[in-house]
């Protein structure tokens, strides 16, 4: 049989920590308008990195065309700069000037 160290009961017991962890804080992917990407590869970024329905990308594409600015989505710090790159290497193999920053919302 093993040997196993000698533990003494001090009679102490582990309480319940109060400690509350937070919700980590939210941040938006923006998509900004400009003179030269097409609206129909601002759907397609829409619906392949964000995920968005066609519906969807359509009516962000449109308030991003009209409003200067449209909100792709609401994610975790990394997932939303990770989504940013993708879109903005996309539109860079494309030849295309988006530009999708992150924001703290």
């Amino acid at each position: 049989m093993p040997d196993f160290p000698e533990f003494e009961d001090d009679g102490a017991v582990m309480t319940e920590s109060a400690t509350r962890l937070e919700k980590p804080p939210l941040y938006k992917a923006v998509l900004h308008n400009d003179d030269f990407t097409t609206m129909e590869f601002v759907v397609f970024v829409l619906n392949h990195v964000f995920l968005r329905s066609a519906d969807e990308a359509f009516a962000i594409m449109l308030k991003v065309h009209h409003e200067g600015i449209g909100i792709a989505g609401v994610y975790s710090f990394e997932i939303a700069n990770m989504k940013a790159e993708k879109a903005m290497n996309l539109a860079r193999a494309q030849e295309y000037p988006l530009l999708c920053t992150v924001e703290e919302e």
